[in-house]
């Protein structure tokens, strides 16, 4: 008996030695991750057509790799919402100043699967001194700085999925796939299974049969159920018990698609200002260009705006700058089938990589020949 204690214990040493070194490696790779790590991600996922790039200078494109290939959006499609936001907002169908209750928000917000966003956009406005409600205006600035998907749903629900949906048509997007409900995704999986009398298995089979086309329906009925009757303590636990890494990329692979070439059309049209009403962006540039409350920044940039996002596989990125000096790129960078060190690196070394681009012309040249 104490052999084998002997023997079980050493095996936990090894286990926690080797989880120790790996560790390491991992931390150490992604602190050393820089905008060439960026690049050459892109590159290296761009034969199996899971990594595009386009790049916009001054009018011209001058990087565009797989742009025409769908990937995954990822919050990135809060762009759009915020777009529809800032144009109901200008019209007067919506007030930005109307307070809005963090229980209503909180019918949306799904603990544990957003990285920790809503939480950490609560600790924001309750250090500003809100308390129990806030300005409508927040909850869409936190949708964007934060990335809270449940303020994103509740504006689905307030400005309505037609409309937001619209906001494609108006900038002539024809590839871009539906956006619908995030957190009536979710719990898809888990309508099945009780629609399967619990057997997870043949619920998971089932989802996988299942057209897109009726899993946003679904998405959608449950989005709209939320508003009244959020999930139960039950659903809840039922949706984690099936939160594996397959039935994540399962979920990751539904969301709404479009090409790295049509969020440069609209990174494009929002640097130049040149589609929407000048009104709208007395409401948008507050929420979409958070980067100019930076003082460093308004030092050379005249307006820029981005917003990114990611599951366990998927990162992406859209951004528009001018500078002060007249120059404008964009950028849309989106990448699927990700590792987590590889998810981890980009991440890392993705905001030097937007500034040389912009800053450093022998950066920028190296990047154009790497992809000519």
């Amino acid at each position: 008996m104490n052999f084998l204690l002997w023997s079980l214990g050493g095996s936990v040493l090894i286990l926690v030695f080797i989880f120790f070194i790996l560790s390491t490696v991992f931390s150490r790779k992604v602190k050393q991750a820089g905008p060439d790590d960026v690049w050459q991600l892109v590159r290296d996922h761009a034969a199996e057509k899971r990594a595009a790039l386009t790049v916009r200078l001054d009018g011209e494109t001058v990087v565009n790799v797989n742009g025409d290939v769908s990937l995954p959006l990822a919050s990135t499609i809060k762009i759009i919402v915020a777009v529809e936001y800032a144009r109901q907002a200008a019209e007067g169908r919506i007030d930005p100043e109307e307070r809005v209750t963090l229980q209503a928000l909180e019918r949306y917000y799904v603990p544990r699967t957003d990285g920790g966003a809503h939480a950490a956009w609560l600790g924001s406005v309750e250090k500003i001194g809100y308390g129990e409600s806030v300005p409508l205006r927040e909850v869409a600035r936190g949708m964007i700085a934060y990335s809270s998907n449940a303020n994103t749903d509740f504006l689905l629900a307030l400005l309505g999925l037609e409309e937001i949906n619209g906001v494609l048509a108006l900038f002539g997007l024809d590839r871009h796939e539906p956006i619908y409900p995030l957190a009536g995704s979710l719990f898809v999986p888990v309508q099945l299974v009780h629609e399967h009398g619990g057997n997870r298995k043949q619920a998971i089979q089932a989802l996988k049969r299942m057209s897109l086309s009726d899993y946003r329906q679904r998405a959608t009925a449950l989005h709209e159920r939320f508003a009244s009757s959020p999930p139960t303590k039950a659903e809840k636990k039922a949706l984690y018990r099936l939160m594996s890494v397959p039935n994540q990329r399962i979920w990751s692979d539904r969301l709404a698609r479009s090409t790295t070439e049509e969020y440069v059309s609209i990174m494009a049209k929002l640097n130049s200002r040149s589609l929407l009403p000048e009104s709208v962006y007395s409401f948008l540039s507050p929420v979409l260009e958070q980067l100019m409350e930076s003082p460093e920044n308004r030092e050379w940039l005249a307006h820029a705006g981005k917003k990114g996002g990611s599951t366990a596989f998927v990162r992406t990125e859209a951004l528009y700058a001018t500078t002060k000096d007249g120059r404008q790129l964009e950028l849309a960078l989106f990448a699927d089938g990700l590792t987590m060190l590889d998810g981890a690196r980009l991440s890392n070394g993705l905001n030097e990589f937007q500034l040389r681009l912009i800053r450093d012309e022998a950066f920028r040249n190296k990047v154009v020949e790497v992809f000519r």
